[in-house]
């Protein structure tokens, strides 16, 4: 089951800041949207009903998901350059997933939302300095402070991780 629920690992965060890590996550996220639009258009109308696993989301779930949780992160990341350590907002991931737009939702608002959010977000991300990346955020689930630079691997990873999800769906339609 963990290799459903974590097709390519957890999330590992770097130990220490490192320029090429932060521009290699940083591509990773500017090609996120045309690479998932890609993999989410080659699904059916039955595999964007299928689960990547038993009690997972569907395809359908997982492409609002994304686009969802990859705007409060550019939100987050907004927060974090222009206030001093700020406490994010959580969401609650599941209940957004759970309402009806995210359940039965046509999939080309989501697409269309994610390379929108992440053509701001890659221009907010290539003119910060090193020193914006030394910024932070404090989650309100842990109380714990996340440097910016661990962020943009952690979204890096995100994307790709429900990248996987879908490519589970497309590969074998059922768990």
């Amino acid at each position: 089951m963990e290799n459903l629920r974590y097709p390519i690992g957890r999330f590992t965060a770097p130990e220490h800041y490192n320029h090429q890590t932060v521009r290699s996550a940083i591509e990773e996220i500017k090609s996120l949207p045309h690479r998932f639009e890609k993999m989410a258009r080659s699904l059916s109308d039955v595999q964007l009903e299928e689960k990547y696993r038993p009690e997972g989301w569907t395809a359908r779930q997982v492409i609002h998901h994304v686009a969802d949780s990859h705007v409060n992160a550019y939100i987050r990341f907004k927060w974090t350059l222009t206030e001093e350590k700020p406490r994010i907002k959580a969401y609650n991931e599941a209940a957004w997933a759970s309402l009806s737009d995210s359940r039965l939702g046509a999939i080309d608002p989501p697409l269309s939302f994610l390379h929108a959010i992440h053509g701001r977000w890659v221009q907010l991300l290539d003119l910060m300095d090193e020193s914006d990346f030394a910024k932070q955020y404090q989650h309100p689930d842990n109380d714990q402070y996340f440097p910016l630079w661990v962020v943009c691997s952690l979204y890096a990873w995100h994307g790709n991780h429900h990248l996987a999800h879908l490519e589970l769906i497309k590969q074998s339609g059922t768990w």
